[in-house]
């Protein structure tokens, strides 16, 4: 493999993976109803602060998750709650933290950006813009001293290309073979600016060529070959072949946060990706192979509305942190005198 290698086309799921095919379809689903309640729930201010929303991106949480054992960590972007769900980290405590409540996964103190559960080894959910990177390469860096058989998967946005930590991220994973997996979610833009108005370089992928780590482009729109991707490119991390960076090509259909009045692309162009959506395509794709019905659809559909409810509920009845337990966590001392 080199650093500019296509990754070789997913093969269609096969007859006999039909409950694997609908596990993708169905994760898909969780994450897209979850992210457009919270939009709702912005907007009824049950969410307050920033809310960045995964909505068009599914397919690339949920492929990647596919590829990582319950041992494996993931750092992952404010834009997380996806990758939250598709990890493990339960609706109800996810749902919980954006509404500040102290069932939620980070206590009710990092709201939408900075989900964390130390039990599915999800950690972060990081504000800062590239912030995730040398965390993952010091979770890595840990394993590979204590001996440890695992993988580190970092998501990072286009717009964290062009931070140093990215650079310097990507430098050392190489130069210490460190088992990290990067993941880029391309969605074209960070924030407003556009990848051409930014990046002299668009082919993101290329740019791990001057660190000698393999990399591909993925379509991140297909969870068939997102899956397949992370799957090849993360066993060969865990064989010792060192880090792997997978630039993942999607795009969200909602803007940049709920504050975003989303003036720097057309409507049309937006429609034009939500006719690749994630869900409907692959939804197509198992209506063809007769691997899902319209009575599994119903299914998977009302499943997944059941489900936010349930969270909403658990999170609009849970209560808010103790006032005594302010001080907790907080590792600054009041100056001698």
């Amino acid at each position: 493999m080199t650093a500019t290698a296509a990754m070789p086309t997913a093969p269609p799921t096969a007859a006999g993976d039909g409950a694997h095919a609908l596990a993708l379809l169905r994760d898909m689903v969780r994450i897209r109803r979850l992210e457009e309640r919270c939009a709702d729930l912005y907007q009824a201010e049950k969410i307050r602060g920033f809310l960045h929303l995964y909505i068009g991106e599914e397919a690339v949480a949920v492929g990647v998750m596919q590829a990582l054992a319950a041992d494996d960590a993931v750092v992952a972007t404010y834009r997380e709650h996806g990758h939250a769900l598709a990890r493990g980290v339960s609706a109800r405590r996810i749902m919980a933290e954006m509404f500040g409540r102290s069932t939620g996964c980070s206590g009710g103190r990092g709201g939408s950006m900075h989900l964390f559960d130390a039990a599915t080894r999800f950690y972060g959910g990081n504000a800062i813009v590239g912030g995730g990177l040398p965390l993952a390469v010091g979770l890595a860096l840990a394993d590979r001293m204590q001996g440890r058989d695992r993988v580190t998967a970092c998501f990072f946005g286009d717009g964290a290309v062009a931070e140093g930590e990215f650079h310097e991220a990507l430098n050392l994973a190489a130069v210490w073979r460190l088992p990290v997996l990067f993941c880029c979610e391309n969605n074209l833009y960070a924030m407003g600016t556009a990848l051409d108005r930014a990046q002299a370089e668009t082919n993101l992928a290329l740019k791990a060529a001057s660190y000698r780590i393999p990399a591909w482009t993925v379509d991140g729109m297909d969870v068939e070959a997102t899956e397949h991707a992370a799957r090849t490119a993360s066993e060969a991390v865990r064989a010792g072949e060192g880090p792997h960076l997978l630039e993942f090509r999607t795009y969200r259909f909602r803007a940049h946060s709920m504050f975003d009045p989303e003036l720097y692309r057309s409507r049309e162009e937006v429609e034009e990706w939500k006719a690749r959506c994630p869900i409907a395509t692959f939804e197509g794709r198992l209506r063809q192979r007769g691997l899902l019905t319209d009575e599994q659809a119903q299914e998977i559909e009302r499943a997944a509305s059941a489900e936010v409810d349930d969270a909403v509920a658990f999170a609009d009845g849970a209560p808010l942190e103790d006032v005594a337990t302010l001080t907790r966590h907080v590792y600054s001392e009041a100056a001698s005198p």
